[in-house]
């Protein structure tokens, strides 16, 4: 067995870890998804793993392929468990990020095709962030760790290393970690709730 096949297992057993981190913190009733943030993420994931496929990305598109799906698992599970408080800037950020996607479209190079994801995928946080301001502890930070760990694993599962295969794990990389670092930053800075006597 190769090394890409390896890491390319791992990647999607990290995936599988986050996603299950994830939907067991929504069952205790501790996170609270946005559908507008899965939903950009299950779009963008599905073109991301077209075009690391398209690449030849092989074992390296397994877990975006895996993430696409559970991305729109999460869109339907948020549509009864999720965030309630859908305000104006989170339609307009949906808006930006589904006209960008005809962008993706109308590129005819794979590299740009997937900056364009990049973009989008990076502005499919902005619900959930603007969501955990107030409220991080609504969402999951080790699942997010582990995703952030996933895509690196991602990045080592790569057999054709081209700037369409390796931008958008690397990205993920970044994005997921730093949501991460986000949410552990602003739970340091809210108030402990008062505890009864």
């Amino acid at each position: 067995m190769s090394f890409t096949v390896i890491f390319g297992l791992l990647s999607v057993a990290a995936m599988l870890a986050a996603r299950v981190t994830y939907f067991t913190s929504i069952w205790r009733g501790k996170t609270r998804p946005h559908a507008f943030s899965w939903f950009i993420w299950g779009v963008i994931s599905s073109i991301g793993f077209a075009a690391q496929f398209a690449e030849g990305a092989g074992a390296g598109a397994w877990a975006r392929g895996f993430g696409a799906a559970t991305c729109f698992m999460l869109v339907g599970i948020s549509l009864f468990r999720g965030e309630r408080n859908i305000t104006r800037a989170d339609w307009m950020t949906l808006c930006v990020a589904l006209l960008a996607i005809p962008l993706w479209v109308l590129t005819k190079t794979p590299v740009w095709s997937v900056v364009l994801v990049c973009l989008i995928d990076t502005v499919g946080y902005l619900p959930t962030v603007r969501k955990s301001w107030t409220k991080p502890q609504s969402e999951s930070a080790l699942s997010y760790s582990i995703g952030s760990l996933g895509a690196f694993l991602t990045l080592l599962a790569i057999e054709n290393y081209t700037v369409s295969t390796w931008l958008y794990p690397a990205v993920l990389v970044f994005s997921n970690g730093a949501m991460a670092l986000f949410l552990l930053g602003r739970r340091a800075r809210m108030p402990m709730p008062a505890q009864p006597v």
